[in-house]
């Protein structure tokens, strides 16, 4: 009996230390599984991550043809550089257009219109969107623009309607341009703030310091006249063609503003060839210190401080042009991006062209090429207003926030002709401001009509 007691207590410990012996093998187990199950999230990690650069680096190789004038200032290249390291699967090759404007239009009208695709993005004349628009040449731009949240507000008003056409945006501003009001600082204290003060200042001031003219500014007939005239047609509360495509140039505030520019070219302060003046003329003129007061471009800024060319270095300000009845406003140049219909690459084409228009692009554009951003926010930039002074000048400032563009009109070269017609013969005394309105009216309807 005691022995069976023994014989049971025995085989009871070992029963236990069997069992202690399964357990232990069991949490070392789970302890394995739990190290292995580690590893392989780490290692399923691990793929991922070089399955994610993989893909990256397997993205599509893209090459885009930029086409734009030609750039001697060599901004262009280092704009292309920027992008193409933000975008390294992204290519940009340069297709360089005629100088003149007129020939790169052109051949810009004979590519879209046979829908080649051999041109991604182009730089554009800021007259061109509306006619691309209507002849279904270039991308219609506010799908990217609504996703990508692009802020059309920060450009300059009248950049953005430069490139808006039938409600929709089809051109971004790159660089801008706007008539300018040049004054001598040695003869005036304070520049005209009206048309009305011009006309009596410059009568009065004509002929201190040996200049011979109160006033110069482009009158001949071309497109200059026009830039000119818009001027003056909006400072006085007039338009060519509303937002509705409508005809309304026959008004009493147009006519007015005839009125004003034939009481100055008529004046005894303007040269006696006016008629003939266009850029160059009143640029030789000015910087010769030939007029009191002077109408042109930015450009002449630089020209009139050339100690080369210039008697009137140092003696040379600017201002916003005089006001009319409805205030002030300066003709809009530059030049807008657009993306051609038919490009095989509509993404990556919107990519760049977003970063061309964009703060970094524009200001690469604006340091190293010297032209105005249109973005508003790169004024306040110190490397930009270091870059020339007329960047850090809030009178320029002023007149790009001014700026109106010219007709938006998909016939706008024929708008331009017959207005160009219409108006000289308003200077030249062959009709009147009232004939002049009337006649632009019935001929510009015809041309849209036809």
């Amino acid at each position: 009996m005691k022995l069976t007691r023994k014989f049971l207590a025995f085989l009871l410990i070992i029963v236990l230390a069997v069992v202690l012996v399964a357990c232990g093998d069991e949490e070392d187990g789970q302890a394995d599984d739990t190290s292995n199950n580690d590893n392989q999230t780490e290692a399923e990690t691990e793929t991922e991550s070089k399955s994610e650069e993989e893909a990256e680096g397997d993205e599509e190789q893209v090459t885009l043809v930029y086409a734009r004038g030609l750039d001697t200032t060599g901004a262009s290249e280092k704009l292309v550089q920027a992008f193409e390291e933000k975008h390294p699967h992204i290519k940009i090759e340069f297709r360089e257009m005629p100088a003149d404007t007129g020939e790169s239009h052109d051949q810009y009208v004979t590519m879209f219109s046979s829908q080649s695709s051999e041109i991604d993005v182009f730089d554009a004349d800021v007259i061109w969107p509306a006619e691309f628009a209507q002849a279904n040449y270039i991308l219609e731009l506010d799908r990217f623009i609504e996703r990508d949240g692009i802020d059309m507000d920060a450009y300059f008003p009248g950049t953005v309607a430069a490139g808006n056409y039938n409600g929709k945006q089809w051109a971004m501003p790159k660089f801008t341009d706007a008539g300018v009001f040049y004054y001598r600082s040695d003869i005036v204290d304070s520049p005209p703030e009206t048309w009305d003060e011009l006309i009596e200042m410059a009568a009065e001031l004509q002929g201190e310091e040996g200049t011979e003219f109160g006033y110069i500014m482009q009158a001949a007939q071309y497109e200059g006249l026009i830039t000119g005239a818009i001027e003056y047609i909006a400072s006085y509360g007039g338009q060519i063609i509303d937002e509705d495509n409508n005809v309304v140039v026959d008004s009493p505030e147009t006519v007015k503003a005839i009125e004003k520019m034939q009481e100055i070219v008529n004046s005894d302060f303007v040269p006696d060839n006016i008629l003939n003046f266009q850029e160059v003329e009143t640029e030789n003129a000015f910087i010769e210190g030939k007029s009191v007061f002077a109408r042109n471009w930015p450009y002449m800024q630089a020209s009139s401080e050339d100690e080369s060319r210039s008697k009137v270095v140092g003696n040379v300000e600017i201002a916003t042009l005089p006001a009319g009845d409805a205030g002030v406003a300066s003709s809009l140049g530059g030049w807008m991006g657009m993306i051609n219909r038919y490009t095989e690459h509509p993404e990556e084409a919107w990519e760049f062209l977003k970063f061309m228009t964009g703060p970094e692009g524009q200001k690469i554009t604006a340091i190293e090429g010297g032209s105005a951003p249109t973005l508003q926010e790169l004024y306040e930039d110190e490397e930009v207003k270091n870059a020339r002074p007329l960047f850090a000048n809030p009178e320029f400032v002023a007149t790009l926030e001014n700026a109106v563009p010219r007709p938006v009109s998909p016939i706008y070269p024929e708008v331009s002709d017959i207005m160009q017609i219409e108006i000289s013969k308003a200077l030249t005394g062959d009709q009147t401001a009232e004939e002049a309105a009337k006649n632009m009216q019935t001929k510009i309807e015809e041309a849209m009509q036809e």
